[in-house]
């Protein structure tokens, strides 16, 4: 198992070298200039599609805007946020913050193009159902000669969609919050136990399909993020005092990588705190991975700038929102200075610190939905992966191969865990963000179509 360990650490560490930090920050840097900043001159609109002002029942799609963007951010908006965070603050300190927020603002200008892309090029599978998602804007936008790209995706996809590193952390904090504390035995039982739970809750779910999925989905993301809101902003007002101090240090750290404790990158501290970062965003948010598209590309609707204007909400209620509440909460209660604790154990440690007796408990029933939402909507992404390489007939097979991953990712290491995921969303970056940017131009002439139809609709109103 060390031997395994040590191997997916040199596998992540190698996919995420200089060339796709290139591709996937200079990529979006060069979409969000491209755009001439669209996400910011456009999000009030955005919010107004959200909101439904603009949906038509007898759009192609599944589900709807709201639907899609509660989807996925049922995927980004779980364990990258609370244990993510964690990781990225006990090997960077505050200063990891910074370069997460940096990727958050870049993932905003991707996730518009990715998503609208993956309405404007939406395929079908072999039951002739309409499908969206990067391997479908490759070969539907790029053309067949390009669909080699799309089934790098898809395979990375299989793996890259497994629930391990969820399940994993939250199968820590029900035996760190829950069992351990009222005696209960933890070990490989324990962890087993929770393993087969989970498997059930999932099933029922995910068996149902993505329109169960979508309306699952919307009922519990919006109420955990508001409950979670209320928590941090309890923890700030207790420690009201530090917040100025750590807000500073986010901004001071992240050019002196004060308390970076991780690996060199290109030389320096500093390298691998700006990595680190970038990284730790990536898994949250998922902008540049292709994931999210797979979600926007179900959306009921025949407008592609919609959708994507929709998408682009996500990175900033994912990291500029819940990242940072997560962020500040750690750092005002200064655990991540008196605790050896990592990943969701950490964060656990400053809401109890902060809320004594109910505080770590209100956090795990946070915890539990969003790592189960979460659950849902990877089995949507992975199944959609099979369907494209295998055929639609077989992608129902993909969900027990998933359900049986939870297992894994119940009873293994955390290093382990999110090492593999690291390494498969790295490659599954590659053929998303080389895509999207040879695309980019079509995005932004049906931008101008859609500002000057909007315009028109203004004019007869």
């Amino acid at each position: 198992m060390t031997f395994l360990d040590n191997l997916l650490k040199e596998f992540a560490s190698l996919v995420w070298g200089l060339p796709l930090l290139i591709l996937l920050t200079g990529g979006g840097l060069f979409l969000l200039i491209y755009s001439r900043f669209l996400p910011f001159r456009f999000i009030g609109h955005a919010f107004q599609v959200l909101r439904g002002k603009f949906d038509n029942p007898d759009d192609p799609g599944e589900i709807s805007h709201f639907q899609a963007l509660t989807t996925a951010l049922s995927a980004t908006v779980g364990m990258g946020n609370i244990a993510g965070v964690a990781v990225a603050i006990a090997i960077g300190g505050p200063g990891a913050v910074f370069w997460m927020w940096v990727s958050a603002i870049i993932g905003m200008a991707t996730k518009f193009f990715t998503s609208s892309l993956a309405v404007m090029y939406r395929g079908t599978d072999s039951e002739g159902r309409l499908q969206g998602g990067p391997m479908y804007f490759i070969t539907e936008g790029l053309g067949k000669k390009w669909k080699p790209l799309a089934v790098m995706f898809s395979v990375c996809g299989l793996v890259g969609a497994l629930p391990i590193f969820n399940v994993n952390q939250l199968t820590q904090a029900i035996n760190d919050i829950l069992l351990a504390p009222n005696n209960i035995e933890v070990g490989f039982t324990s962890s087993l136990i929770i393993g087969i739970i989970l498997v059930g809750i999932t099933s029922v779910v995910i068996l149902g399909g993505i329109d169960r999925i979508g309306k699952t989905a919307a009922k519990l993301v919006p109420s955990m993020v508001a409950l979670y809101f209320v928590l941090v902003l309890i923890i700030l007002a207790v420690n009201i005092q530090e917040v100025p101090k750590y807000f500073g240090m986010i901004f001071s750290n992240a050019f002196t990588a004060q308390n970076f404790k991780g690996d060199n990158f290109l030389g320096g501290a500093l390298g691998g705190l700006i990595l680190l970062g970038i990284r730790r965003a990536a898994f949250s948010n998922e902008a540049g991975i292709g994931t999210a598209p797979m979600a926007h590309g179900a959306a009921k609707t025949a407008e592609p700038i919609r959708e994507g204007l929709v998408a682009m909400l996500g990175p900033a209620i994912d990291t500029l929102l819940v990242c940072t509440l997560t962020a500040l909460a750690i750092l005002v209660t200064g655990v991540w200075q008196t605790s050896d604790a990592n990943g969701v154990s950490l964060t656990a440690s400053a809401f109890a610190h902060s809320i004594p007796g109910v505080g770590k408990y209100l956090l795990l029933l946070c915890i539990f939905v969003f790592s189960i939402s979460s659950l849902f909507s990877y089995s949507y992404y992975g199944s959609k992966c099979m369907s494209f390489l295998f055929g639609a007939d077989k992608k129902h097979l993909y969900n027990y191969f998933y359900i049986g991953s939870i297992i894994l990712g119940a009873t293994t290491s955390l290093s382990m865990m999110i090492n593999l995921i690291d390494g498969f969303f790295a490659l599954m970056a590659i053929p998303t963000m080389l895509a999207t940017i040879m695309l980019a131009p079509k995005v932004l002439n049906a931008v101008k179509v859609y500002v000057a139809k909007l315009k028109n609709e203004k004019g007869l109103n």
